[in-house]
């Protein structure tokens, strides 16, 4: 049985404030296998975009372990875990973080270039993926030339360039018109059904959520609902009937 692709355990992320110790993270234990497409969804300051740069390598626990891919990832330093994440996690933002003076190409290409890949290669595999997401004749153009729908699904592409094991997404379709982001959504969902892509969504719109397979909503730094979308999981109300929380652990 293969490892699955994320597995938190027992998840612990404190941060110093005036008042002492800030508990962000209390205990979460999740695992994320191959294949699937989940919604993590919570309030603001619930934990989730802790959780987020947890799982996407960009922070690291205070206590407990995080493995990726089977392999404990805890305590990396630094530029492996920069390694790992060029390697191993596609991130899709909320404002698209794409290179204004670089085409779409150029923006695609871009981690291909600290992954090693030989020019022509790293155009080959831009323009494959800009086909990929509908932008085929786009190649050329700039961020600024190209509408918010467009420009995600540049940076879409870019996130799949060196073929993660997990296409992590921060409120994706946050800055997104309803169409727009229904498109996205679409994407997002095809790319798992069609070529097995795990995909992980960070939202706070139930109607994302709702499009996933399973939903993980946290709140106070804690997992209270983890299973199919339901309306406890997606708009808050009565989630505690399903998954109670436990007693809060003191602060260090």
């Amino acid at each position: 049985m293969k490892a699955p692709v994320i597995a938190l355990e027992e998840v612990v992320k404190d941060y110093p404030s005036e008042a002492g110790i800030f508990r962000a993270l209390h205990g979460i234990s999740l695992a994320v296998a191959e294949g699937e497409l989940v919604a993590v969804m919570g309030p603001s300051g619930s934990g989730k975009s802790t959780l987020m740069n947890i799982i996407g390598c960009l922070d690291a626990p205070t206590a407990g372990r995080f493995r990726f891919d089977g392999a404990d990832v805890t305590g990396l330093p630094e530029p492996e875990l920069a390694r790992l994440r060029n390697r191993a996690i596609g991130f899709v933002f909320q404002q698209f973080n794409l290179l204004p003076r670089l085409s779409a190409e150029g923006n695609v290409a871009l981690p291909l270039v600290y992954a090693g890949l030989s020019r022509r290669a790293r155009a080959a595999r831009a323009a494959e993926l800009l086909a990929r997401v509908g932008l085929a004749d786009k190649r050329a153009s700039r961020p600024a030339q190209l509408s918010g729908g467009q420009q995600q699904r540049v940076a879409i592409a870019r996130a799949l360039a060196n073929r993660p094991r997990l296409l992590l997404a921060d409120e994706p379709t946050g800055a997104l018109d309803t169409r727009t982001g229904a498109e996205i959504l679409g994407l997002f969902r095809q790319l798992n059904a069609e070529e097995g892509t795990t995909v992980v969504i960070v939202t706070h719109d139930p109607g994302v959520a709702e499009a996933c397979r399973r939903v993980v909503r946290i709140e106070d730094g804690r997992i209270i609902y983890d299973g199919p979308p339901s309306r406890a999981a997606l708009d808050g109300g009565g989630a505690h009937h399903y998954r109670a929380a436990e007693p809060a652990p003191a602060a260090a």
